[in-house]
């Protein structure tokens, strides 16, 4: 039996926000969920250092990162791939 093993690794997909750092990317996570208590529709973000080896991410392009073990202090996710391209304009 040959099957596909499904990752038990977390994966997002957001915008990358900052370049700046040597083989990291800073990326933000939006997503929209519901207040506990009024029921609105918030959106709520989240920033994420991705560890990204050959720079190849630049800022505004949309990533996918992945879970992985802590490569710093702040840094456990690494960009798997590359979801849009920026728009240049």
């Amino acid at each position: 039996m040959t099957e596909a093993k499904t990752s038990l690794k977390r994966t997002l997909v957001g915008k990358v926000v900052s370049d700046k750092r040597t083989k990291t990317v800073t990326v933000l996570i939006e997503r929209r969920v519901k207040h506990e208590l009024y029921g609105k529709i918030v959106g709520k973000s989240s920033k994420y250092h991705a560890h990204d080896e050959k720079g190849e991410y630049k800022l505004g392009d949309t990533i996918e990162i992945t879970e992985s073990r802590p490569i710093s202090k702040t840094k456990n996710w690494v960009a798997t791939r590359l979801v849009q391209k920026a728009i240049e304009v």
